[in-house]
């Protein structure tokens, strides 16, 4: 039996039951360290009183980063390219090849946005683009290269696992020589774009290319050669309950053999101006991602960081998640092309994130996209201004 089809039924079995009881059961074995289940994650997701399973989220939170810090990092999302070879139906931002509309940005553009980054007070770049089918490999290895001549100590988280498969075919390299080389050159981490739910019954029937186990093969094999990288989960893409919980399950999974995820966040769908939206125009409620963060943290017992993305639910749930589970507000990002233009209008600069976090009871820390510690600096006036 394969991996999806049996979890597929046992989760199915879980979602169908009330299980109200036993989830105080669950909680319970969570707090006292035990791993729980995929179908005991769905049951809490379903089911678990709502005070109880927050409160569960919080203290796990807790044990994870007792410093009661909560970090968040100032970059810039670069989208050096809209081309793409992938027809997805939640995506708002691609154009196809040829498309009047295309674009893709020069190197001297990159080298603009990156010094206005870091003039802003920015410590790296988060770098995403289509699957451009014309981009050789040595495209990528001498942006790189350049930036960090330029700027040894910029970090550059680039490239989900997405564009990296799309390269293997283009360049017919394996996945690790493609990661080795990117590496080589001075790529710091990978982004985990492209996730969205990894389970191949919704994933082919929303995107066009990689499927679930490319995904996790390039982030795997991205550990393995020292290139930590971020996963992700986007809901409210039509898929059912039990493909959230299936998706965490192999997250976890990966994260077991490599130990390579630096932190997990989940989102929520935004369809503004995308095919999928025409289908399905209602967003996620924040109660029901709220729920879902929980139980990401409570599930996720071998990753450290959980995000909350305050740009797809708000500051104010933002603040919300650090008190169900999350330890990072995000980014103040300077610019972001891809959510916004589904719809995501949310925008902050450095001071609101600050605020926020200590609105909900904690301390501001500053990091990089690494999740390396920054030193404190107080916040230039032209941030505050400027970003968001």
């Amino acid at each position: 039996m394969s991996h999806e089809s049996g979890s597929t039924a046992n989760l199915q079995l879980v979602a169908s039951c009330d299980s109200a009881a036993s989830c105080e059961v669950i909680l319970t074995a969570a707090l006292a360290g035990n791993r729980i289940s995929a179908a005991d994650a769905l049951a809490l997701a379903l089911h678990a009183d709502e005070d109880a399973l927050f409160a569960t989220a919080n203290s796990i939170r807790e044990r994870w980063h007792p410093d009661s810090m909560v970090t968040y990092v100032v970059d810039r999302n670069i989208n050096y390219s809209n081309v793409c070879t992938s027809v997805c139906s939640f995506c708002a931002f691609y154009r196809k090849p040829g498309d009047p509309e295309g674009y893709l940005l020069s190197l001297d553009e990159i080298h603009q946005k990156v010094d206005e980054t870091i003039e802003l007070g920015g410590s790296g770049t988060l770098m995403q683009g289509g699957l451009h089918p014309d981009l050789p490999l040595s495209w990528y290895t001498d942006m790189i290269r350049s930036i960090k001549k330029r700027h040894p100590d910029f970090y550059l988280h680039c490239f989900s696992p997405t564009e990296i498969h799309a390269l293997t075919s283009i360049t017919d390299l394996d996945c690790e020589t493609i990661l080795t080389k990117l590496k080589d050159a001075g790529l710091d981490s990978i982004p985990g774009g492209g996730g969205e739910i990894l389970v191949d019954a919704i994933r082919k029937r929303r995107r066009s290319s990689c499927g679930t186990e490319d995904w996790l093969q390039v982030s795997a094999t991205a550990h393995r050669i020292g290139l930590p990288t971020t996963a992700t989960m986007m809901i409210g893409l039509g898929e059912e309950t039990w493909m959230r919980a299936e998706h965490l399950d192999r997250i976890r999974q990966v994260q077991d053999q490599t130990g390579g995820f630096i932190s997990f966040i989940p989102w929520t769908f935004q369809p503004d101006n995308t095919a999928l939206g025409r289908k399905i125009s209602e967003r996620v409620p924040v109660l029901e991602y709220a729920r879902w963060l929980a139980v990401s943290r409570i599930f996720l017992d071998n990753i450290a960081n959980l995000q909350v993305s305050w740009l797809t639910v708000g500051l104010e749930e933002g603040r919300r998640g650090l008190q169900r589970g999350a330890n990072d507000l995000g980014s103040v990002m300077i610019e972001e092309n891809v959510i916004s233009v589904a719809g995501a209008h949310h925008t902050a600069t450095e001071k609101l994130l600050c605020d926020t976090i200590v609105e909900a009871g904690f301390e501001p820390a500053l990091r990089n996209a690494g999740y390396r510690r920054l030193a404190p600096r107080s916040i230039p006036a032209e941030c505050s201004e400027k970003t968001g």
